[in-house]
């Protein structure tokens, strides 16, 4: 028979959804996500064709941290600077100022792309890397495709003209969700608030980061700003706020000021409006399952992944709906069990509405009882149907 085991989360629910309906962002396209549970809590023609401009640095960041991670590369390594370098080194350019046939550290080389947007920074950075900026974009579309970004085409390292470098604000969403997943050892960077770097032959500079939502928000940490005069102003954003983490993308904003106002009260919808209930730990024991003919009456199950769900918040205690989560195996089940086997499913249920399904691992080993214990083990059941 198939044994059921219910848990249920009443949770509060629902804000009127004259509010949500009026809600809008001033962007052309946007997008804005919940992190730990992957769902999407707001878009605007997300999948709309744009121009990344400088949101495409994230990924010329990141082919960098995967060449660190593997030991290919070196934070203190140093690039030689190139004339073509060089010759976006200046004001009409976000740059960080290098100088031609400087020998640049990696760290410095990423702080002037991921802090002060630096075009001369990145094609430093995609030559020592590369070879050349035409190989390294190749690169960059490669690990685009790698991730999901499946409207995506790189061209160049900064985001610069060209009308073939191009993404959705989608695209840029999984881009960014990637970056803090895989690299937290790096994602600093982003949340650094200046840059400052000894020139050769010159006094030390210092520059803002790009991001001005960092200043006007603490719990803001990163992402990227863009801007192109075909698509104007644009910006991945990330708050996290007590381990809740949301990532917001937009473009076509109109000014510079609107695109910090707009991500953040973006962002602020998403705390305001929604809540995000845990529902179950990555490895961690979640249940115990009965087992039958074995030495050991029950045993723990796991997911592999961390599970939440966000809801709208409740307008008031009244409105209340059910969260379900239930277990289906069949069961009992029989040992011998080795760990990992799989043995049932997590279900997830909203409204009565499946949503979710996740399988359950066997979290250890249990061993089947000698021949004379399982023979009185059946006897009792047939007499007795006690297991």
């Amino acid at each position: 028979m198939i044994k059921f085991k219910l848990l249920s989360l009443i949770v509060l629910l629902l804000l009127n959804s004259n509010i949500l309906a009026a809600f809008d962002i001033k962007a052309r396209t946007a997008i804005l996500q919940d992190y730990l549970s992957g769902e999407i809590l707001y878009e605007k023609d997300p999948d709309k064709s744009i121009y990344p401009a400088s949101m495409t640095k994230i990924m010329t960041a990141m082919i960098a941290f995967d060449l660190i991670k593997s030991g290919d590369l070196n934070l203190d390594d140093k690039f030689i600077i190139s004339e073509k370098a060089w010759r976006l080194s200046r004001p009409a350019n976000s740059s960080m100022f290098i100088m031609v046939n400087d020998e640049i550290t990696v760290e410095n080389l990423l702080r002037g792309v991921i802090i002060v947007s630096g075009n001369d920074a990145c094609v430093a950075l995609a030559e020592g890397i590369a070879g050349s900026e035409e190989a390294f974009a190749t690169l960059m579309t490669s690990k685009a495709i790698e991730i999901g970004m499946t409207n995506t085409n790189f061209t160049n390292a900064s985001g610069l003209n060209d009308p073939n470098n191009t993404s959705t604000v989608r695209d840029i969403l999984i881009m960014s969700n990637y970056l803090i997943k895989n690299y937290p050892e790096y994602y600093y960077y982003f949340k650094e608030l200046e840059f400052t770097w000894d020139r050769t032959g010159s006094a030390p500079i210092t520059q803002p980061n790009t991001n001005s939502l960092l200043n006007k928000n603490k719990l803001v940490d990163g992402i990227k700003t863009g801007y192109l005069a075909v698509e104007k102003y644009s910006l991945a954003s990330s708050i996290n706020r007590n381990g809740r983490r949301l990532i917001a993308v937009g473009s076509g904003f109109k000014t510079k000021r609107s695109r910090s106002y707009e991500s953040n009260k973006l962002l602020n919808y998403g705390l305001s409006q929604f809540a995000t209930l845990e529902i179950a730990k990555q490895n961690e024991k979640f249940a115990e399952l009965d087992v039958w003919l074995g030495k050991k009456k029950t045993v723990g199950v796991y997911v592999n992944q961390d599970i939440y769900k966000t809801l709208l918040k409740s307008e008031s205690l009244k409105k209340t709906k059910y969260l379900k989560v239930k277990i289906s195996y069949m069961g009992p089940i029989k040992a011998p069990i080795q760990k990992d086997d799989i043995l049932g499913k997590l279900k997830i249920s909203y409204k009565d509405q499946s949503t979710d399904e996740f399988d359950l691992y066997a979290f250890d080993d249990v061993k089947k009882i000698n021949i004379f214990s399982s023979l009185m083990k059946s006897i009792n059941f047939l007499i007795w149907g006690d297991v």
